[in-house]
Formats: structure tokens, C-alpha cells, sequence
């Protein structure tokens, strides 16, 4: 049953790293793999110096900016949410907050990007954001949230948020149901309460899940998405909203510099994997549960 994965694993993962091959050549199109014109090391010192260097280190920067907050609100209120919801004992109506809160996961980025604008625009615009501000009289006149650089990490991360929240909250809830409810039990003929058994309980119980989702997410740490900053992001913005994924864009298909973008494709792909070894080891000399 494993053959059918195993071989899209190999078909989609593995064949085409090939194609890093591009990262040592002065790549031209036209030309077979083996015809182009080999460069050693420079496409890597173009990328680290120069203009390009201080761009490229500035979308490190933002990537990493918006992945680290993405994945501590995630984390936190996918936790939280989890933990509300095992809470509600009238089974209706948490099924129906969990299809609200699932339903975001199916929006395309496109239409989340557009929902987004919309929200962050101004009163006349349909910005229900601003207008709430102005009504609790929190500010004076509406903020141009997506002209403001300042503004732009806290926007991405919030979006992913609203997203994904209902979904992250699956697998914790899954934790969660396999607890043994005897420990709960016992807890309540001792006195706990219903915050006690969450501290002493229900965290613990899920801690595992909670370790082992954190080591696979910083692999992903340099993948603050793409959608989000390209839809969003502008000429006003774009010291804090390019991405590493952005400048790959940008690079590989509207500049035609293919092998300076798989240079960077895999600069995000080696440095996840370091930084998912390096977790992982932490996680393991702590005691926690571990991916190997």
C-alpha cells in the first residue's frame, strides 16, 4: 500500500533535484543540462554580495519574520481553540464552530489575499477593520495598513491565522480524545477543577503532539508562503514583504535569472533541513518525543 507513495515521493521529491544542477551553471534555455556553461561557486557569491546580496539577505529577514509569527499564533491559538472545544459539551454547537472555523482552510490565497485588502482598506472602501477602529474611537482617521512596511509581518502572520486556525486544530483535538479519561476522573474526585485538569492533564497528555508538529513546522521556517506577500505586498511595502519565494519569483521567471533563483530555492531547502536536525536533537536531549 506504501508503493504508490513511496514512488510519488521518488517522482516528485528526488528526480528533480537535478535540476540544482543549475545552481553551478550560467544557465541558458534552449541548451541541454549538459550543454550549459559551467560557473562553479558564482551564482553563489552573486546571491551573498552585492545588491543582490543585501536584497536577498533582507528577504531572509522577512521570511523569517513571518514565518516565526505565523507559527507562534498558530501554534498558541490552534492550541487554545483545541482545548475550548474539548471543553463544549453540547455537541451541536461545537460542530458548528468547527465548521466555521474550518471553512477558511478551502479559500484559495487569491480570495483570502482579496478578503484581506478589503478588510484593510479604507471605511469608504468596505475596510470594516478601520471603521471599527474609528467607531471605538481607537484612532482618529483610518491607517493605510498596506502602505505601511511597519504593519506588513503582522498582517501576513494574522492571516494565516484566520486560515488556518480551525484546521490546525484537528490534530490536537485528536490528542486530546486519547487521553484516558480515568485520569480525568480521578482529578475531579480529588477536587480539581476544570483549569486544573487542563494544566495538569490535558497539556501534559498532548505535549508529545505539541513537540513533534513544532519539529516538523521549523522545517518550513524559511517558507513564510508565497500568495500573501505577492498579493499584498507593493512597491510601498516591499522591504518587509519579499520573501525568500518572492524573490525566487522575481528572479527565475520575470528576470530570466534561473540559476540564481535555484540558488536560493536551495539555500531555504539545506538550512530547513539543518534547523529541523538541530530541533529534532534538542527535542531528543530534552526528553521530548522526536521525529527519529
Amino acid at each position: 500500500m506504501s508503493i504508490p507513495l513511496l514512488l510519488y515521493q521518488i517522482l516528485f521529491k528526488y528526480i528533480p533535484i537535478y535540476g540544482w544542477s543549475m545552481a553551478f551553471q550560467k544557465f541558458k534555455p534552449g541548451r541541454s543540462m549538459w550543454e550549459q556553461e559551467w560557473v562553479g561557486f558564482d551564482n553563489f557569491k552573486k546571491l551573498f554580495t552585492g545588491i543582490n546580496g543585501e536584497r536577498f539577505i533582507q528577504d531572509i529577514i522577512n521570511t523569517l519574520g513571518q514565518s516565526i509569527l505565523t507559527l507562534v499564533l498558530g501554534t498558541v491559538f490552534a492550541i487554545i481553540l483545541a482545548l475550548m472545544l474539548n471543553e463544549v459539551k453540547d455537541g451541536v454547537f461545537k460542530r458548528v464552530i468547527q465548521n466555521i472555523t474550518y471553512m477558511p482552510h478551502f479559500l484559495s490565497w487569491i480570495i483570502v489575499a482579496g478578503i484581506v485588502s478589503v478588510a484593510l482598506s479604507a471605511p469608504s472602501s468596505g475596510g470594516f477593520i478601520n471603521s471599527a477602529l474609528l467607531s471605538l474611537h481607537i484612532i482618529d482617521e483610518p491607517i493605510q495598513f498596506l502602505s505601511k512596511p511597519e504593519y506588513f509581518w503582522g498582517i501576513a502572520a494574522l492571516s494565516h491565522l484566520w486560515k488556518e486556525l480551525g484546521w490546525n486544530t484537528i490534530l490536537y483535538l485528536a490528542a486530546i480524545t486519547a487521553i484516558d479519561p480515568s485520569l480525568y476522573e480521578a482529578a475531579e474526585m480529588d477536587g480539581a477543577g476544570r483549569f486544573s485538569k487542563i494544566w495538569n492533564i490535558t497539556l501534559p497528555g498532548i505535549r508529545p503532539t505539541i513537540v513533534i508538529l513544532l519539529i516538523m513546522s521549523t522545517g518550513y521556517i524559511l517558507e513564510a508562503g508565497f500568495e500573501i506577500p505577492y498579493f499584498l505586498g507593493n512597491g510601498l511595502v516591499v522591504e518587509k514583504s519579499e520573501t525568500i519565494d518572492v524573490f525566487v519569483m522575481r528572479y527565475g521567471y520575470q528576470m530570466g535569472n534561473y540559476s540564481l533563483a535555484v540558488v536560493a530555492g536551495m539555500f531555504k531547502t539545506v538550512v530547513g533541513i539543518i534547523i529541523v536536525g538541530i530541533v529534532n536533537f534538542i527535542a531528543g536531549r530534552l526528553g521530548e518525543e522526536t521525529l527519529i
